[in-house]
C-alpha cells in the first residue's frame, strides 16, 4: 500500500460498536492521508460529537458509519443527519455486511452517498471516499 505523506484535514467521524473496527479504520485513514478523525460507538454518541465538534469550530466534514449499532444503528443516524438543516449535506459512507437488497434500498431512501461491505481495505475505502468527494464536486459546478 502506498501511504500518502501530505496529510489531508478533513475531518472524519468513524462510527461503530466496535472498537477493533473504529481502530483500523482510522488506520486505513491515516494511511491513505487523513488525519483529523473522531470516533464513537453509536449513533446517539455521534450526533453528541458532531454537535460539539460543529459548536467548536470544527464540524465534521465526512462520516463513516455501520449500519448495525446498539441503541441508534447508522440507517437512523442517517435519517437523522439528513432531517438536520446543519448536517444534511454532509458525506455519509455506510460500512456494512448488510447486502440486501431492501437494506440498499432503504439507504439510498435516506440519502447515502455511497456503501462499503465488510471486510474491506484501505484502497477500498480511499476508492469509496475518492469517488463521493468527486461525485460531490461534480454536483457543486
Amino acid at each position: 500500500m502506498v501511504v500518502n505523506t501530505e496529510p489531508n484535514n478533513m475531518r472524519f467521524l468513524i462510527v461503530d460498536d466496535m472498537l477493533t473496527i473504529r481502530t483500523l479504520t482510522k488506520e486505513m485513514l491515516h494511511n491513505i492521508g487523513y488525519v483529523n478523525i473522531l470516533d464513537a460507538e453509536n449513533g446517539i454518541s455521534a450526533l453528541d460529537i458532531m454537535d460539539s465538534s460543529y459548536k467548536a469550530g470544527k464540524p465534521i466534514e465526512f462520516v463513516i458509519s455501520d449500519w448495525n449499532m446498539p441503541q441508534m444503528d447508522g440507517l437512523t443516524f442517517l435519517k437523522t443527519l439528513r432531517a438536520s438543516s446543519t448536517y444534511k449535506t454532509i458525506p455519509f459512507l455506510m460500512v456494512t455486511s448488510e447486502s440486501e437488497k431492501e437494506c440498499v434500498v432503504a439507504a439510498v431512501k435516506a440519502g447515502i452517498d455511497n456503501f462499503i461491505l465488510k471486510p474491506f481495505t484501505a484502497p477500498i475505502l480511499r476508492e469509496k471516499i475518492d469517488r463521493i468527494l468527486s461525485k460531490r464536486k461534480e454536483q457543486q459546478k
